[in-house]
C-alpha cells in the first residue's frame, strides 16, 4: 500500500512540470500565430454562415485524395530535381 502511494506521489510531483508553459519572450511572428490559434480556440472569427460542401465537391476531393495513391513514394528523393529558389525581390 505504501509502495502505491509513493508512486502516485512520484508521479504527481514530476507531472507538474508539464502543467503550463511559463509565457515568455517570443518573436512577433509567433505572438501572431498564437493570436491565431486563440482566435480559433474561442470561435471569434468564425463564419456565421454554415459551410457545406456539395456532393459533387465532394466526390471530387475523395477522387483526389484515391489519386494520390497512384504515385509511388521513392526511397530517395532526387536532390538536383528540385526548382531553383531566389531570394529577395527578383524573380
Amino acid at each position: 500500500m505504501n509502495t502505491k502511494r509513493l508512486l502516485i506521489v512520484c508521479t504527481a510531483c514530476l507531472s507538474t512540470t508539464a502543467w503550463a508553459i511559463e509565457p515568455g519572450p517570443s518573436s512577433p511572428y509567433q505572438q501572431g500565430t498564437e493570436q491565431w490559434l486563440q482566435l480559433q480556440i474561442r470561435g471569434v472569427v468564425a463564419s456565421p454562415h454554415l459551410q457545406t460542401a456539395s456532393a459533387t465537391e465532394r466526390d471530387l476531393a475523395m477522387q483526389r485524395w484515391l489519386n494520390s495513391f497512384n504515385y509511388p513514394i521513392p526511397e530517395f528523393y532526387d536532390q538536383d530535381a528540385a526548382g531553383e529558389m531566389t531570394i529577395g525581390g527578383d524573380n
